[in-house]
């Protein structure tokens, strides 16, 4: 394999290319890319992926060198400059002082009080959908795993129940626009959806491309649409101390609001698709440390961060260098792409033992799979939540779950996610 293996969507539909990883960290740590075209999209400039955990902390925690405003934190640069301008209004995509001001707008929704409710109905929830797997004895745990992140956010935002699916669809079409199942997805059902659910629909886009034949940027506003007309319905009546009700009052611009909604619809969503059923799938292919774990179920916060570690949810982030600097012995020009690798800074050698050994037990454990410095992830404590909620009541009502077939994985080179994840329930081994 070549360094521009690491850009190429398909590569990953068989995995993470840690051996790759492991090579280029060895003589590139920080190397040029290129961008070939991919998916109806033409070929880019190319850019640095930075691979070991010092350099990826170091661009992290360097805004006024790594910029995420100047080309936002996509590898593939925004089809045109409206595009562009539209998500620098996202938090994501802004550097201090712009982002610390809309980071402080969402921090306010989330109280001690406010996230000591949300722990109690999270658990009850993760519950209750592991008891329907121990029911049926099979399972797809993608979709038992996609559950509980939507509830959650439809619970956050004051989505009605029936409208929750929306939240899937939106989320399927921006994260997996590399993949063909998941680019046009639509498994709302119309019929069951709110009145505003069905009003929002009506602004979805039909299929098209641009008059120069690539595909429409799906993370553009033309083609979210239907989830920004939803999002302005849902802020002119949200429920009494909701996100969306914070976010209304937050002082935020028509593009801030919009982008917001987007990262808790979106961002707030996927990370954990990806990371409870790629957290299970190393479980049960390590049965000695899911043993280990029934053994000892006091393991289960420091299993988490292992999960995390050895399963990223996100491969990677780009930033954009503001000028002329140095990294890992490159000379690197203003206003080039510099990529981040979690997934490869997770398995760096010089910080991790044996990095590619799963230890469930592991510590310290000083993985960056929510990021570092100023964006670290907001969310990461209702996902450590979540993550630790699932995994617990699988080892209290699932010890004998097994695989059922081979896991499908999606097709990008930003989630590292599963599809499909077919589980089967047996009589359980003794600890």
């Amino acid at each position: 394999m070549r360094a521009a293996d690491v850009f190429i969507p398909r590569t990953y539909a068989t995995g993470v290319p840690y051996a790759l990883f492991r090579r280029l960290r060895a003589t590139g740590p920080v190397c040029w890319v290129e961008e070939p075209p991919v998916g109806g999209w033409p070929a880019g400039p190319g850019y640095w992926a930075v691979l070991r955990h010092a350099d990826v902390k170091h661009v992290l925690r360097t805004p006024e060198v790594y910029s995420s405003y100047l080309g936002a934190t996509q590898i593939r640069d925004p089809d045109t400059e409206e595009d562009l301008a539209f998500v620098r209004a996202m938090m994501l995509n802004q550097d201090p002082p712009d982002h610390a001001r809309i980071r402080r707008v969402v921090a306010a929704a989330f109280t001690p009080r406010a996230v000591r409710e949300l722990e109690t109905v999270i658990d009850a929830r993760a519950r209750a959908l592991v008891e329907d797997v121990a029911r049926a004895g099979t399972a797809d745990f993608v979709a038992v795993a996609a559950d509980l992140p939507v509830w959650t956010l439809a619970h956050v935002m004051g989505v009605p129940e029936e409208d929750r699916q929306l939240l899937f669809d939106w989320s399927n079409r921006v994260i997996g626009y590399q993949d063909d199942e998941y680019a046009a997805s639509s498994t709302a059902d119309p019929a069951l959806l709110s009145p505003m659910g069905r009003a929002a629909l009506r602004h979805r886009p039909a299929p098209a491309a641009r008059p120069d034949g690539r595909p429409v940027n799906p993370r553009s506003r033309r083609a979210l649409a239907d989830m920004f007309a939803y999002a302005h319905a849902l802020a002119a009546r949200p429920r009494p101390g909701s996100v969306m009700a914070h976010l209304r009052e937050g002082g935020l611009t028509r593009a801030e609001f919009e982008n917001m909604f987007f990262l808790f619809a979106v961002a707030g969503n996927e990370t954990l698709r990806n990371g409870i059923p790629g957290g299970l799938l190393t479980l049960l292919r390590h049965p000695d440390q899911y043993a280990r774990l029934r053994r000892d179920p006091g393991l289960a916060g420091p299993a988490v961060e292992e999960m995390l570690r050895y399963w990223p949810p996100v491969i990677d982030f780009r930033r954009t260098a503001t000028r002329d600097t140095e990294l890992g012995g490159q000379r690197i020009r203003r206003g080039e792409k510099v990529v981040v690798y979690h997934a490869s800074a997770n398995r760096d050698e010089t910080v991790f033992d044996d990095p590619d050994r799963f230890d469930v037990a592991r510590t310290p454990n000083d993985h960056v799979s929510f990021g570092f410095g100023p964006h670290f992830c907001l969310g990461s404590h209702l996902a450590r939540v979540q993550m630790r909620a699932v995994l617990r009541h699988v080892l209290d009502r699932l010890p004998g779950l097994e695989l059922a077939g081979e896991p499908v994985r999606l097709v990008s080179n930003f989630q590292n996610g599963l599809k499909h994840l077919p589980v089967r329930v047996r009589a359980a081994p003794a600890p």
